[in-house]
């Protein structure tokens, strides 16, 4: 295997790294006004993510920096084509970000009722936008080389809103918000975590329908690809760890839960890298026009010593995020929210 392929596939884990931890943070997000009762039930919610989502959100930056090191071509493509996309994501994580920080100052409800809508509208935005990129990824977008070199996107925002692309925003959005649910319900102690239980039961039906229309529309729209039988390989996974989960949660199980939209989340968007390959952009123009692996690639000496700091800080990372989660292990109740807050 070579190193092109060797990054391709580091960037992937990566991307699932992010989507995987971070995902739970934006289903608590979103969950804040189905499960918020009060300001002492969002605070709990808020509080179960505190410790760690900024931890989470660093996957994506070292994701975009191994993506830009590695394959600049794709980075460059991606983020001129997709720009209004990414831009929209971006701000939607600052005022996310700004919002956890601001919304306990205690300057009135009205201050508070600001920065929970902030919150969650920057929850939802970005799983269904990434989601939309990454359909429109595997169906194929609107690119050409350029006689200069590299690659042009000549659509629009609009173009990436087809019906495949809404699809898949919609199904990373279900997503990410059954997988908060289940970890609000792994992280807290009473009433709360019996009503996350109950929506994610709700919810979970909602996941399995629509992940199963988009994992089988992917894999027709791949027949003939060389990758098809890996294609349906991770879909088949993704499927019955969605459902495992589902089934877990149902019993009581939210560890088994959790650990299973985990698994779910990483090999649906393996799939989605399977369907790539060995290309990372398809032309919807003419398939000749597709970004490869090889065409997109860093020189050979900038992937080695790539790969030299990967081995040497990655396991560090890893080890760091483990502690961290280990630390704030505890289980959150109503009774662990200071009065004066609120």
């Amino acid at each position: 295997m070579d190193l092109t392929t060797v990054w391709f596939l580091i960037v992937g884990v990566l991307l699932i790294g992010y989507f995987v931890l971070d995902g739970f943070d934006f289903g608590v997000g979103i969950s804040l006004p189905f499960l918020g009762k009060d300001d002492t039930d969002r605070r709990v919610l808020i509080n179960t993510i505190g410790p760690v989502w900024d931890l989470n959100e660093t996957w994506l930056i070292v994701a975009g920096a191994s993506l830009f090191a590695a394959f600049p071509e794709w980075y460059a493509t991606m983020f001129s084509g997709f720009y209004l996309a990414l831009l929209l994501i971006l701000v939607a994580l600052i005022f996310r970000g700004v919002s956890f920080e601001y919304r306990h100052q205690n300057k009135g409800q009205k201050w508070t009722r600001w920065f929970d809508q902030f919150i969650f509208w920057g929850s939802v935005l970005p799983p269904v936008l990434w989601g939309v990129a990454f359909a429109n990824l595997v169906q194929g977008v609107p690119i050409r080389p350029m006689d200069s070199g590299g690659w042009i996107y000549e659509g629009t925002l609009l173009t990436l809103l087809n019906p495949y692309g809404l699809l898949g925003g919609i199904c990373m959005l279900l997503l990410v918000f059954n997988h908060g649910l289940v970890f609000v319900s792994l992280k807290t102690v009473g009433d709360i975590r019996d009503r996350a239980q109950a929506l994610a039961k709700k919810v979970g039906i909602a996941t399995i329908a629509v992940g199963a229309a988009f994992l089988v529309w992917t894999i027709i729209m791949h027949l003939e690809s060389e990758s098809l039988w890996l294609i349906v390989i991770c879909a088949a996974v993704a499927a019955v760890a969605l459902i495992g989960a589902w089934i877990a949660n149902a019993v009581r199980r939210e560890g088994w839960a959790f650990a299973g939209n985990a698994v779910a989340i990483a090999f649906a968007l393996l799939a989605i890298f399977m369907a790539l390959f060995p290309n990372l952009m398809h032309s919807s123009l003419d398939p000749a026009y597709s970004m490869s692996i090889e065409g997109a690639a860093s020189s050979q000496k900038t992937l080695e010593l790539m790969t030299w700091v990967a081995v040497f800080t990655l396991p560090l990372v890893l080890a760091y995020q483990a502690w961290t989660y280990w630390i704030f292990r505890k289980r959150l109740s109503r009774e662990m929210i200071p009065a004066a807050a609120h």
